[in-house]
């Protein structure tokens, strides 16, 4: 059992479920069903036989999009069982499944334009590998994992080094790809001079955006961030940047509407 899988069964389960300890005969069979109530693109749904250490039916699969009324995964086991993780299972599903919700509509959103979404850092804390294989599912590309996988340049990391130059040039020696956020037009040069791969532009406007990327010429990727949301995604990827960014996939996705309905197993 992974971690985070274990930490959310403590977490809620504790001693004991008292309720159900309380009311439902240890010996009693049930089945259950996890049942879309909305049109969502699901995830998290590998995590239930890990949650529950049963064997069951999934009917979907991750990254598949359902209706109202999709049943989503089928389960037998002991009633007890069903109930305690009930609440847990439900929180992954959901929780999960809005990113994917949130990921696939941006993605829809830049459809056609050669541009990709790009997902961030910031993630639920503990929850990042599952938020960005769920945003994965949802059809947009993951960024880094962590400070440890990609280097990426920021403006204090920029003010640390002593300049843009000085960045880019102390990073070589990573042997990794190196991607650098520039602020300004003079940035932009010194970046592009110094043999940056990859830019970040941050709030800009669409316009400015297409202004910068024909100024880069493809001499580098380039990647759009700062304010980008679903109503603007495709003005943005338009400008001919090859990346949009959005933390929003992860840190403001809704929880999406899934019901579990249990029945005595008789």
């Amino acid at each position: 059992m992974t971690p985070i899988v274990r930490l959310a069964l403590e977490e809620d389960i504790g001693s004991g479920d008292v309720t159900t300890r309380a009311c439902v005969p240890e010996g009693q069979l049930a089945r259950g069903y996890f049942v879309a109530r909305e049109s969502l693109v699901v995830a998290g749904l590998d995590l239930l036989a890990e949650i529950y250490g049963q064997p069951l039916e999934l009917c979907k699969r991750d990254g598949d999009r359902c209706a109202d009324g999709d049943i989503l995964a089928r389960i037998a086991a002991p009633a007890r069982l069903l109930l305690e993780r009930e609440r847990v299972a439900l929180n992954f599903l959901q929780r999960l499944s809005g990113v994917a919700t949130l990921a696939r509509q941006f993605a829809d959103a830049v459809a056609g334009t050669g541009c990709k979404v790009l997902d961030t850092r910031k993630t639920t804390p503990g929850m990042r590998a599952l938020e960005k294989a769920a945003a994965a599912a949802g059809g947009v590309t993951n960024h880094r994992m962590g400070l440890y996988d990609a280097v990426l340049i920021k403006n204090n990391h920029i003010a640390a080094a002593g300049g843009v130059r000085a960045a880019i040039e102390r990073t070589r020696a990573s042997g990794l790809p190196i991607e650098i956020e520039v602020r300004t037009e003079a940035e932009l040069e010194e970046a592009l001079a110094a043999g940056a791969d990859h830019l970040l532009l941050d709030n800009l406007t669409p316009a400015q955006a297409a202004d910068w990327v024909h100024r880069i010429a493809a001499r580098a990727k380039v990647e759009l961030s700062g304010g980008i949301t679903l109503d603007n995604a495709r003005a943005y990827a338009e400008s001919g940047a090859d990346y949009v960014s959005s933390g929003a996939i992860t840190h403001s996705a809704r929880a999406m509407d899934i019901s579990f309905r249990l029945e005595e197993d008789r």
